[in-house]
């Protein structure tokens, strides 16, 4: 019987690639299911200064009402032009309100002036259990910030982030291609791998 864990986000664009990642990994025994009345939740403040501090605050936070379980995930997108920025303020770039859009149009206003592109997407997972903390993974994406948008696939910064190796954007890749490569599915598969050397 597959051991359950529950994913605290309502992103479907996450939770695909959770299902996902869980479908096509090696590592066997495992299902992902939205934590129950998420919708019905008051999220946490995300207050931390780090990607893996704001994933432990709504693990713990989310593991209180569960017994199973949780985990939670935090990413955001590192431009060396901008002294690592937007960083943990990735989903808030361009306000409290910001949409995909908006943060996309911000970002190329901000580096419309620079040659320098590299950037870099971080993605920090937590799992708990009734309010601990059990492991935390992280997984990183290297790639470039396009001057404009590519691909119509993905969601938040995707469109503008060139993975150098494939030379598409995360938007122009399948579901499979940037899984296999992306900052959350590194991150995930580490976690995932702990988890069931753990559990023997």
């Amino acid at each position: 019987m597959a051991t359950v864990l529950y994913a605290c986000s309502s992103n479907p664009g996450k939770l695909r690639e959770f299902v996902f990642t869980v479908e096509h990994s090696p590592t066997r025994g495992f299902a992902i299911e939205p934590l129950p009345r998420l919708a019905e939740l008051t999220p946490p403040e995300e207050d931390g200064s780090t990607y893996e501090e704001n994933a432990a605050i709504k693990a713990v936070y989310y593991s209180g009402f569960s017994d199973e379980l949780v985990f939670a995930d935090d990413s955001g997108l590192e431009v060396e032009a901008l002294a690592g920025a937007p960083g943990v303020h990735s989903a808030r770039f361009a306000g409290p309100e910001a949409t995909g859009i908006l943060n996309n149009a911000l970002l190329l206003a901000k580096m419309a002036r620079t040659s320098q592109r590299r950037a870099r997407f971080v993605t920090a997972i937590s799992l708990a259990q009734k309010g601990k903390i059990l492991h935390t993974a992280v997984g990183t994406a290297e790639g470039e910030i396009l001057k404009s948008p590519r691909g119509s696939l993905g969601f938040g910064y995707d469109s503008l982030f060139l993975f150098p190796p494939l030379g598409r954007t995360f938007a122009e890749l399948g579901e499979a291609e940037k899984f296999a490569v992306s900052a959350r599915g590194e991150a995930f598969r580490k976690l995932l791998d702990w988890l069931a050397t753990v559990q023997g």
